[in-house]
């Protein structure tokens, strides 16, 4: 899930949250103090009705009483007692725990007592409510006083916030899939425009983003897509140019360099001969300027699928060819594979050129008896080649400047460099997805190391 969509998810999941608090939790407690008053209410009214009993005075009244308190015990947890004036118990009931409370000697003193706190008569927390009976000149001949757990109101509480806290986890559940849901439906526009930037990035300049969702996510792509078709439209128009215009140079100057040699052939002067020499060699270089214009264009204006190569073989491969050249020049080429299976994505062709213009490079920059090196191993989830030669090398800044197309490092280039062997390698290799980079290699020349995506065997 992406940043946004979490932030979404997490938004509309704490909204919820925020109106389950605000509705469901002042309900919760208006429902539990709703109990503990009908507790209060239910004690109060047998409280009142064995006083009116106590109160009479006479036999039958009393034995009622018993009979009441019996069946209050029997049908509620709770306990009714009841207590003369004189300290007595009324017959036949037996005389009460604890009969000089504090909740007796309030109804006694013609007050009633009600608290929630620990019941002598049931030995457990509780209400403890006391009234008193007063005769027909409303003299205090007794009290009576009810016992009730708190027990089975707690129970009773813990199921209503039990089941209000249940309901809201799955309240929320819900609220967190249909939030997922609907972040996904409501940034899709954005992860298409993601989508689409990611293609142009990578070099499709043909990728285009679907106009759709709200208004503003409908002009976001409309631009980007304007946006994309003129630079589609430039970069086009620049390939061609380059193309057509280094294919358009090729024959000119074949014709130039054949009427050179010809004319070399036909004179005897040494000073002539020179400077036709010269002229020879300018016109190679600018041929080979134009080849590598021209094979730059081509790997800008064509991106391939890459398959799976085997790096080592396609390494042997290249070195064979160059092996001569390499020879005639006294430079000796050492290939060092760490894992000869590795396999590495490329588009075809592609890897042998890059490895064509690095070997061309380190070739011409290596003094005599000197030795390249071409290594391959794999690093995670890269199959990583490096060429290593014993020339000058570069600096840190020269380094920094070596893709760039046309720069040629003082004394790093021979003459007949064009300046854009590296910067053709950067290109093939990052439209293979890879990277380039250049480093001091360990006999003090210069290292290039290519990592190219991993390739798997089919």
């Amino acid at each position: 899930m992406s940043s946004l969509n979490r932030r979404l998810v997490v938004s509309y999941v704490l909204l919820v949250a925020i109106a389950i608090a605000a509705f469901t939790i002042p309900v919760a407690f208006v429902l539990t103090g709703q109990l503990r008053g009908d507790v209060e209410t239910s004690v109060k009214r047998e409280a009142d009705a064995a006083a009116l009993l106590l109160s009479t005075g006479d036999a039958p009244s009393w034995q009622a009483l018993a009979r009441l308190a019996e069946a209050y015990e029997a049908e509620t947890p709770g306990r009714l007692d009841a207590v003369l004036a004189t300290g007595a118990a009324p017959a036949p009931m037996s005389a009460p725990a604890a009969p000089d409370d504090h909740a007796f000697r309030t109804a006694l003193a013609g007050q009633v007592s009600m608290d929630w706190e620990y019941a002598p008569a049931i030995g457990e927390d509780g209400l403890v409510l006391a009234v008193p009976a007063r005769d027909n000149t409303g003299r205090v001949v007794g009290a009576i006083r009810v016992s009730y757990p708190s027990a089975p109101l707690d129970a009773r509480q813990l199921q209503i916030w039990g089941f209000r806290a249940i309901l809201a986890v799955a309240v929320l559940v819900v609220a967190a899939f249909l939030g997922a849901f609907f972040a996904r439906r409501l940034t899709r526009p954005f992860r298409e425009l993601n989508k689409m930037a990611g293609r142009l990035r990578d070099g499709d300049l043909t990728a285009r983003a679907e106009e759709s969702g709200p208004v503003e996510t409908r002009t976001l792509a409309r631009t980007l897509n304007n946006a994309a078709e003129t630079i589609d439209t430039l970069v086009r128009a620049q390939r061609s140019f380059i193309a057509d215009a280094s294919h358009q140079l090729r024959t000119p100057l074949t014709a130039l360099r054949l009427s050179l040699d010809n004319i070399a052939d036909g004179v005897d002067d040494p000073f002539a001969h020179e400077d036709i020499t010269q002229a020879t060699a300018e016109v190679v270089r600018m041929s080979r300027l134009v080849n590598g214009l021209l094979t730059l264009a081509k790997a800008e204006a064509t991106i391939s699928a890459p398959e799976s190569l085997n790096v080592a073989e396609l390494i042997g491969q290249r070195l064979d060819a160059w092996r001569g050249v390499a020879a005639d020049r006294g430079v000796e080429l050492n290939p060092d594979h760490a894992d000869a299976e590795l396999l590495a994505l490329a588009s075809p062709g592609s890897l042998e050129q890059v490895l064509d213009n690095v070997l061309s490079n380190a070739i011409e920059v290596s003094p005599d008896r000197a030795v390249v090196t071409v290594s391959s191993r794999r690093e995670q989830d890269r199959a990583v080649i490096e060429v290593c030669d014993q020339g000058p090398g570069m600096t840190e800044s020269e380094r920094s400047r070596a893709f760039d197309r046309f720069w040629r490092g003082q004394g790093r280039t021979g003459p007949s460099g064009s300046g854009l062997g590296l910067a053709i390698v950067k290109q093939l290799v990052t439209d293979d997805g890879g990277t380039v980079g250049l480093d001091t290699g360990p006999a003090g020349g210069l290292c290039v190391r290519i990592a190219l995506p991993f390739g798997h065997r089919r």
